[in-house]
């Protein structure tokens, strides 16, 4: 008898999907709705049969009524993919902060909306667009458990002395400002993943995991446990990123503030959507577009590609300290996966570490292959991500013990 989850990863004006057959773990459907309050609103949905995608425009003015139509879509006589919706068994939905509430993922119940309430001046761009989403699917499904999985649950093993700021510490009683990370469902499949490769048991293994996409982080995991992480309070610490900044002076925020007249709201904007390659490289936020430029001569783009190699590079060798050695490298998500040019400047005067790469073998894009050189010494893992099965995955083994 198949199990099927419902998979919703909502966003501010977005509502991605996906719904699995968990007896054999099999996408039957994926899709997304694009410009949600919006007008133009578009749902793309695709059935993973081999047949062409269905594409509907109609204005939806919230995520309940996007939610809606992707219910009436997946039970559509003629490109559904269910009967009706009782074959809905349980829905997952990816929750970004969790704080320090959830270190694992949980039935939703008014306590736990109450915590991810709890979170929105922390995370006011993600947390609201993840509880509209909760509360649409619930509205439209209330006889099934919904379960939340959280961005930041899988980074809740770090120790105090790598999640706490050199803050006053009342702030960190008074407001949580403590280091959290995220992707943390990216960073726990890949581990999986590349324990599996190395054919180790997961509690054998030090392995640094790079989801390296528009958004990027690091973390470096011991034993299945992370011991660190390169995002920190909110998703702007750590690497550089598609338009985010990543590390920089504390100071430098105040010296913008004052020169660009900006508020704190202006001063937020800026450093989430017009920094990082964006801002540096004055080309585009995608490294398709800077690598292009890069090789056309550009010489911000070519700088652009070096500072995000160089911080990359920069947290290898610090986690590689912190892990005392590393059976592996993972490179993961959209860049991470696809671009062959930036994994190679990574790894590239690397091998006094013993991280040594394949030219050759590198030459590949989006699938999970080793692409080390044979006499290195640490393995060098391309591994494509895949969050939605994880948040599956939680989704189905929580339900089981908490049907509805």
């Amino acid at each position: 008898m198949s199990f099927n989850v419902l998979v919703v990863n909502c966003g501010s004006s977005s509502i991605k999907y996906q719904v699995f057959d968990m007896t054999d773990e099999r996408v039957l459907a994926q899709g997304l709705v694009d410009r949600v309050g919006i007008l133009g609103t578009v749902l793309t949905h695709k059935r993973n049969n081999g047949t062409d995608d269905v594409v509907i425009v109609k204005d939806l003015p919230d995520h309940t009524v996007g939610m809606k139509l992707v219910l009436e879509t997946l039970i559509h006589a003629e490109y559904g993919v269910i009967k009706d919706l009782s074959e809905i068994n349980a829905v997952g939905h990816r929750v970004v902060h969790g704080a320090d509430y959830f270190s694992r993922s949980v039935l939703i119940t008014d306590e736990v909306k109450q915590a991810i309430r709890d979170c929105f001046n922390i995370a006011p761009l993600h947390n609201p667009p993840n509880l509209m989403g909760i509360e649409a699917c619930q509205a439209l499904m209330p006889n099934v458990p919904h379960v939340a999985v959280f961005d930041t649950a899988f980074h809740q093993t770090m120790k105090p002395a790598n999640y706490m700021y050199a803050l006053p510490y009342e702030v960190y009683e008074k407001y949580k400002i403590r280091r959290y990370g995220f992707h943390g469902t990216s960073h726990y499949y890949v581990t999986q993943r590349a324990a599996a490769m190395l054919n180790k048991p997961l509690k054998d293994t030090k392995i640094i995991t790079l989801h390296l996409g528009n958004g990027a982080s690091a973390a470096a995991v011991n034993g299945g446990s992370v011991v660190d992480t390169s995002m920190g309070y909110t998703p702007l610490e750590g690497l550089v990123m598609g338009t985010r900044c990543g590390n920089i002076d504390p100071y430098i925020v105040i010296f913008l503030m004052e020169k660009l007249n900006m508020g704190s709201t202006e001063i937020n904007s800026y450093l989430n959507n017009k920094t990082g390659a964006l801002g540096l490289s004055g080309v585009s936020n995608d490294f398709r577009d800077i690598s292009e430029a890069a090789e056309g001569g550009n010489p911000r783009a070519q700088l652009t590609l070096q500072v995000y190699v160089n911080r990359v590079k920069g947290y290898i060798g610090t986690y590689i300290a912190a892990l005392n050695g590393c059976d592996c490298i993972v490179f993961t998500a959209g860049l991470g996966e696809n671009a062959v040019n930036i994994r190679e400047m990574i790894c590239e005067n690397m091998d006094y570490l013993g991280i040594k790469i394949d030219k050759d073998k590198n030459k590949v894009r989006g699938r999970e292959v080793d692409v080390a050189a044979d006499d290195s010494k640490v393995r060098i893992f391309v591994i494509p991500t895949n969050e939605e099965l994880v948040i599956a995955r939680d989704t189905y083994d929580i339900a089981n013990v908490n049907p509805v």
